[in-house]
């Protein structure tokens, strides 16, 4: 991939993209697994798909899938589609041509975070103060409850285990068979996001105190980094895991973990301010880039090796809701509040 972040023809001209307009806010988005499409969840029940190829022509709007709002959705582990959950409590494998597939269903309990784990095929989801896994092969299993909602809910890195944050800190359940208890993360307060470390090592959550907290899983013990402006709703670990971006500064802020970590240091911060906060960052899948969208509606490019950023869209008024990457890197999708939903293809 050549992105040349010093090149002024970077500086100078936007990238190609494609926008559509949905009739809804947009609350995730995500490429199915072979990166040929690119799926939107709306708060109208539709799920939208667009092509990846922004050449490509625009298929007809989608029609609703969930009976209110979808609320979440991942491309799906163990195929080319998606697996959505809405505030009807269902949680759905989108598979091509408009094949729908439920795979779990309680009414009365939203579904409004999903994680997924390409490798072994399985998904988890929040519902309620629990936690619910769906294997490849269909076994649905059940964890809690824990003493609050669960707020966010990610994989180890073997796919192994699933942490899960809630009001008091994080619980890791193993999925194995012959399970032995839970392990318990404490910290005071809610924690509102939860992001493994894509080497396996930590755990990083953002809290309501306008902080976020991260543990050494080996050693059990804990970090907390302060001084945002606002509660830390997104965190995005690098493919190395050598840094972990976090939302709620106006640049890009980047906290170092190689080495003896970030205790007693200063987080990376570099790039142009946005007119406002982030509201979303995803790191790239294999390159020293990341993405960030503003509560201004900007996106911007940035990289960490050479500390600039690029504006890919301007700020139009409204917030980034969700950015997620192409697996190849070379396109990026991003939704917002209004329901836009674009598609930038960085190939240039």
């Amino acid at each position: 991939m050549k992105i040349d972040l010093t090149n002024p023809a970077w500086r100078q001209t936007l990238p190609p993209a494609r926008t559509v307009a949905a009739d809804a806010p947009v609350a995730a988005c995500a490429f199915s697994r072979d990166g040929t499409t690119v799926a939107f969840a709306l708060g109208d029940g539709c799920v939208r798909t667009l092509p990846a190829d922004i050449s490509a022509a625009v298929p007809a709007a989608s029609k609703p899938v969930h009976g209110g709002a979808v609320l979440t959705l991942v491309a799906d582990p163990a195929g080319d589609g998606f697996v959505s959950g809405g505030d009807d409590g269902r949680l759905l494998r989108l598979g091509p041509g408009d094949t729908t597939t439920e795979l779990f269903n309680q009414k009365g309990r939203w579904i409004d975070h999903l994680a997924a784990h390409r490798a072994t095929g399985a998904v988890a989801a929040s519902v309620g103060r629990a936690a619910v896994v769906v294997t490849k092969d269909g076994e649905v299993r059940e964890f809690g409850p824990h003493q609050s909602t669960v707020a966010d809910l990610d994989f180890s890195k073997d796919g192994s285990r699933i942490g899960c944050a809630h009001y008091g800190g994080v619980t890791v359940w193993s999925l194995g068979t012959s399970a032995p208890p839970p392990r318990r993360f404490a910290w005071r307060g809610s924690h509102v996001a939860l992001r493994w470390s894509t080497d396996g090592k930590f755990i990083a959550t953002g809290t309501q105190e306008n902080d976020i907290h991260v543990w050494r899983m080996a050693q059990a013990t804990d970090m907390r980094m302060q001084g945002y402006p606002a509660k830390v709703k997104s965190l995005s670990w690098t493919a190395d895991a050598r840094f972990l971006y976090t939302s709620s500064q106006p640049v890009f802020t980047a906290w170092p973990f190689s080495g003896k970590g970030p205790e007693g240091k200063p987080p990376l911060q570099f790039g142009e301010e946005g007119a406002g906060l982030l509201s979303v960052v995803a790191a790239h899948p294999a390159a020293e880039f990341v993405a960030g969208g503003y509560d201004s509606g900007e996106l911007q490019l940035g990289d960490i090796k050479t500390r600039r950023s690029v504006v890919l869209k301007m700020a139009d008024g409204s917030t980034v809701t969700c950015l997620a990457w192409s697996p190849d890197g070379f396109r990026l999708a991003v939704g917002n509040e209004r329901g836009d939903l674009l598609v930038v293809d960085l190939r240039r």
